[in-house]
């Protein structure tokens, strides 16, 4: 008799209770949950990049190395390019990275922080260890060398300025962390653009730093998933073992090099988001019931005394989208991606109006 196919008994152990990340796609609202640019993507570098589609670069596979574009990273951040590796996001170098030098090992996550550090283990294989922050959020420095010291340590994750917080690590910090650890220190400057403290200058005295960065937030190229690391390069070349030979598709690879060579107008929307952000903070701070938290991101956390749940369904209703944060780590608390004036204008009315109503509720 033929035995029943049980696809459980094939699935690797640790994944059985692994939740896949599932992303809303949510139409005809105000969409500031993930903490994208809002401004229309500059007309010049747009021109650029729609002329690429009329070459060979949709028809031939893409330079494996990503030469052109790690030559221009390595050009604006003062690196070598042997120090520079490309991926498809940074999700991708964050699973490259646990894949090379986590599996089987401790991964410490400085939590509350980004969400998936822990998954991307999780599919590595290894153990992802929480090493909670202090109550206001900075990295808990004593508690991080300690996690470190423990046998099997292996990799440590600093979100720098940190998501879904807002707040930055000192340069003191992350290299007390790095001087007294022997394992690989992960720095995500996701949104390094925006403001906090840049970790290029000890990349040349430890060895075992790492610096993750992105054209998803500043950039506006959160839909071509452009990511790089910057890192020694003996580093670099143990990764490249487990790196998908073309990993970064030739449309991604030639806009991104266009947005770096016409970086002005999004320096001039940079600047115009951290004056956003500063009216936004204002705002929320003048609505009673709602407390919110320092940052230096295109972001804001905030906190209320009603469930997170209930805001953002209150919110979503009125067509303003926002990230729903809340449980243990964070409770009531959600996070606002910094829009236009606009748009910030509206959701504060809306978020206005939802504690007005609770309130007298």
């Amino acid at each position: 008799m033929r035995e029943m196919f049980d696809l459980q008994k094939l699935v690797r152990p640790g994944l059985d209770k692994l939740v896949p990340y599932d992303a809303h796609l949510y139409t005809g609202v105000i969409k500031l949950d993930a903490n994208e640019n809002p401004y229309p993507f500059p007309a010049e570098a747009a021109q650029k990049i729609g002329a690429l589609a009329a070459g060979d670069v949709l028809s031939r596979y893409p330079d494996a190395g990503a030469t052109e574009l790690r030559q221009a990273i390595a050009k604006y951040t003062g690196v070598q390019p042997e120090q520079v590796m490309v991926g498809n996001g940074s999700d991708e170098l964050i699973l490259n990275i646990l894949l090379t030098f986590g599996t089987g090992g401790r991964v410490l996550i400085t939590n509350p922080t980004f969400s998936m550090y822990k998954i991307h283990s999780l599919v590595a294989g290894a153990r992802p260890i929480p090493v909670p922050r202090r109550s206001d959020f900075s990295l808990d420095v004593p508690a991080v060398i300690n996690y470190a010291r423990q046998s099997e340590s292996r990799v440590i994750f600093i979100c720098s300025p940190n998501n879904p917080t807002g707040n930055g690590s000192t340069l003191e910090e992350i290299e007390a962390v790095l001087s007294q650890v022997n394992c690989l220190v992960v720095v995500d400057q996701a949104y390094l653009e925006f403001g906090g403290a840049d970790c290029r200058p000890l990349l040349d005295k430890y060895p075992q730093l790492i610096i993750l960065r992105t054209f998803s937030k500043a950039f506006s190229l959160a839909g071509l998933r452009v990511g790089y690391m910057l890192a020694n390069a003996d580093v670099l070349r143990q990764i490249q073992k487990v790196k998908q030979p073309y990993n970064l598709n030739s449309f991604s690879q030639a806009a991104a090099l266009a947005v770096l060579t016409n970086r002005e107008p999004f320096l001039k929307q940079i600047q115009d988001i951290i004056t956003e952000r500063k009216a936004l903070q204002e705002g929320l701070q003048s609505i009673p019931g709602v407390t919110t938290y320092p940052s230096v991101t295109n972001f804001i956390m905030f906190r209320t005394n009603y469930d997170s749940k209930l805001i953002y369904q209150q919110l979503l209703d009125r067509k303003i989208l926002i990230r729903k944060l809340g449980g243990p780590e964070l409770p009531g608390c959600l996070r606002v991606t910094v829009g236009t004036a606009e748009e910030n204008k509206l959701f504060l009315q809306a978020l206005g109006q939802v504690m007005d109503e609770l309130g007298r509720s």
